[in-house]
Parts: C-alpha cells; structure tokens; sequence
C-alpha cells in the first residue's frame, strides 16, 4: 500500500484522536471550574446550581456539540448548540462568578462551531458576562471591577486569537485531507493510465513480433507450397526440394514463436553470433526465391548487446521479405559494419524501386508504407523496423527511385545501447556449422 493511500486512510482517524486531546482539555476545564465553585464563598444553593449548571453542559456537549463539530458544513445545529451552551455559562456566572474560569473550554468550543465572525462575536460577549454580572450585582468596589474589566478584556483578545487560532488548524487540517484524497485519486489515475499504456505497448510489442517472424514465415511457406504444387509432376525433386524448405521454416517459425511469447532471445541467436544469423538469413532467402544473396561483414567482429543483435536480425528479415514481396530483383547484398561506437546493417537490391519520399509521407499520414513498407500485412513494415531502432537509439534510412533499386540502412550507436541488458551469446561451433550446412543443402 503506498503513502498517499496511508494518509488518505489515517486522515479521518487522525481527526478522531485529535478530538480525543480536545475532549481531555474539556474535562480538565470541567474538573477544574467545578473544584473552584466548589471551594468559593457563595452559599450552599448557588454553588448547586452552578455546578448543575456546568455538569448539564458535559453531556450537551458530547451528544450534540462534538459530533457537530467532526463535521465540515454548519447548519442550524450548530447555532442550538452555541445558544444552550452560552446559556448554560451564564445561568452559571449569574450564580457564582467563580464558573467564569469555564470561559478556557466555552471558547474554544464556540469557534469549533460556529462560523469565524459569530464565533468571535460570541466570545467577546462572553469574556464580558463576568463583568455585566459584577456590575448587575453591585457592592463590587471600584478597584475589583477594574480588575475584573481588565481580565475581561484580557479574556477577550486572548478569545479572538485563540478562536483565530483554532479556525485555521482545522481549515489546514481540512485542506490537508482534501489535497490527499486529490493525491490518491490522481494516483490510482496515473496507474490505470501506465497500466493501459502497458497494454498498448506489450500489444504493438507482439503485433511486431508476429509480422517480423510468423507473418513472413507463413507468406514463404505458402509461396513454397504453391511452387511445390506446380512442380510435382514434372519436376518431383524440386518438389521435394521446397517441401523440405517449408519443413524447416515451419520448424524456425515454431521456436521463434515460443521465444517471443516466452519474451526471450530468438532462436536464431541463442546459438550463434549475429554474423552466422545473418548468413543463414541471406541463405534462406536465396533459396527460397532463386535470388543471388551475399552476406559480408565489415570490420571486426565483435560482441553486441543482445537487444542490438535482435533489432539487426529484425531488421534484415524485414528488408529481406520487402525484396522478396516487392523488388522483382535478381541480387541482393547485406553487409553488416562495424564501426568505430556504432554497427550498421545495409541492405541492397537491384530491384524496379520505388518513390521513397512518397512513401514516407504516406507512412506519416497513417497510411500504408508503400512498396518497400509491407503494405499487405497492415503497414508493419519500414514503420516497425523504425520503431525498433528508436527504442535503442538507432536510426534507419531508406534511399530508393523508381527503377534504380533499394537501399535500407540501419545504424545503432553502440555507447547508447551499452547501457541496456545484454545476453551474450556463447555459439556452440558445432550447432552453428550443422545449421551452416543445412541452409547450404537447402539451396
């Protein structure tokens, strides 16, 4: 449970305990003033009604006037109270001006609940009950009234600011409630929304997933079919030929697919380099459509992140189903370059083209990627691959005129994507040389 849920929750309870130290107050002010009229000089009958006149303000107060003042609207209620409760202090103050000592607790309840300016105004009127009943009374010698006009007046700033006091705790106390709740709604609001963007974001993760692996696998393996179909009777080893290679693809396409639902390393780069990944691309594409595929390394070799090596391979497949769907070529040539803090993968076709900058505005409208973007499988295509890159700080370009054949460029700075994790891979020699020469038996 986080911490603004906690604070919402003890909000509330921390209100009620702090009633709880406001009640004690209460009851020593009661204990106190009793004791007092208790011990004054005023006969037996008057201190009994004092004292009664007292006591009936403890059960007032805790039936009516506290559940009042737990809440934050004031209605008529509120001015019942303040009325029984000033009436109460004045029959006691009439009888034996020793009750006024209850002016500590009978304040500070009138600003509790009461609006500001009735509440002051109430206490003003009750900082001068003492000195009205002096007066009212007479025999008092002039020095006693100053005295008692001066406590009065005393009592009466000492009211106002206590009253002023108390006002503004409990309208910060008030807010401080509101602004946690505020918090916790924003909260739980911010984490439905990352929660949603999560599922949007795992479902453009498999959506890529599945057209860079399934989709292309199954658009080759029907294409094998078909050209298997056309060559069984005059031609059965070629027929045999292909079915192997649909066999084969099925076989790849099934572990890819347990690997990304897994959300682990491809197939292909569990048990070889990048470089041998991409040998076998180049070799499946060749002998799946007769194409002249070259696949050369530029620079030295070396260790990637595993989150580098994916997007290359990715990108590679992609680039190669656009030339096998679109290019009509006859050769295609991926080098993959390794740089000084960067890799880079290109692709290259002798291809009919096509317009690029058409089909990056149409990819920017929304619209499908054209020839070089998978248009047919719902404009995954360059859009995705770009969506890779972006992920790991690469960047891709595509330079292509109608007629003039296809370059796809792709190059991921190393220092960026250092930082994210990596899987090396440890190629079993033996693995990647049974799977070497498999691809070549193939063609």
């Amino acid at each position: 449970m986080d911490t603004v849920t906690r604070e919402a929750r003890r909000a509330p309870d921390a209100r009620v305990r702090w009633f709880g130290l406001w009640d004690s107050y209460f009851v020593i002010c009661y204990l106190v003033t009793t004791g007092l009229v208790f011990t004054s000089a005023v006969p037996q009958t008057g201190r009994l009604i004092a004292i009664g006149a007292l006591t009936l303000a403890v059960p007032w107060y805790a039936g009516i006037g506290r559940p009042l003042m737990l809440r934050h609207d004031r209605d008529r209620r509120n001015a019942v109270f303040a009325g029984g409760l000033f009436g109460l202090f004045g029959l006691a103050t009439a009888v034996d001006l020793t009750s006024a000592f209850a002016l500590f607790a009978l304040v500070p309840m009138l600003m509790m609940s009461l609006d500001t300016r009735p509440a002051v105004v109430a206490g003003v009127l009750g900082n001068l009950v003492p000195v009205t009943m002096l007066w009212l009374q007479g025999g008092a010698t002039a020095p006693l009234m100053l005295f008692v006009l001066l406590a009065s007046l005393l009592g009466i700033a000492l009211s106002v600011l206590l009253g002023l006091w108390i006002k503004r705790v409990v309208r910060q106390n008030r807010e401080h409630a509101e602004l946690i709740e505020e918090l916790r709604r924003n909260r739980e609001q911010v984490a439905r929304l990352s929660h949603q963007a999560g599922i949007s974001a795992e479902r453009e993760r498999l959506a890529r997933e599945i057209h860079d692996t399934l989709a292309q696998s199954l658009t080759s393996i029907i294409s094998l079919v078909q050209a298997a179909d056309a060559e069984v009777e005059g031609a059965p080893a070629v027929a045999r030929k292909h079915l192997a290679l649909v066999g084969r693809m099925a076989k790849e396409s099934l572990a890819e697919a347990r690997s990304f639902v897994a959300d682990r390393t491809p197939a292909s780069l569990r048990e070889s380099s990048l470089a041998q990944a991409l040998r076998r691309q180049a070799d499946g594409l060749a002998a799946q459509t007769g194409l002249l595929a070259r696949f050369t390394v530029d620079g030295d070799e070396r260790p990637l992140p595993m989150a580098v090596n994916v997007v290359l391979l990715r990108a590679a497949q992609e680039a190669g189903t656009n030339v096998r769907k679109h290019a009509d070529a006859r050769a295609v040539d991926l080098v993959l370059r390794y740089g000084e803090g960067h890799v880079g993968l290109q692709v290259t076709d002798d291809g009919k083209g096509f317009d690029a900058a058409e089909a990056e505005r149409g990819a920017a409208q929304g619209g499908p990627d054209g020839p070089g973007g998978g248009d047919e499988d719902g404009g995954f295509g360059l859009r995705g691959m770009a969506a890779r890159l972006a992920e790991i700080g690469g960047a891709m370009s595509v330079l292509s005129e109608p007629g003039a054949g296809t370059v796809v460029e792709v190059t991921v700075p190393l220092d960026e994507a250092a930082g994210r994790p990596e899987e090396p891979s440890a190629p079993r020699p033996e693995v990647a040389e049974r799977r070497t020469e498999a691809a070549h038996e193939g063609r």
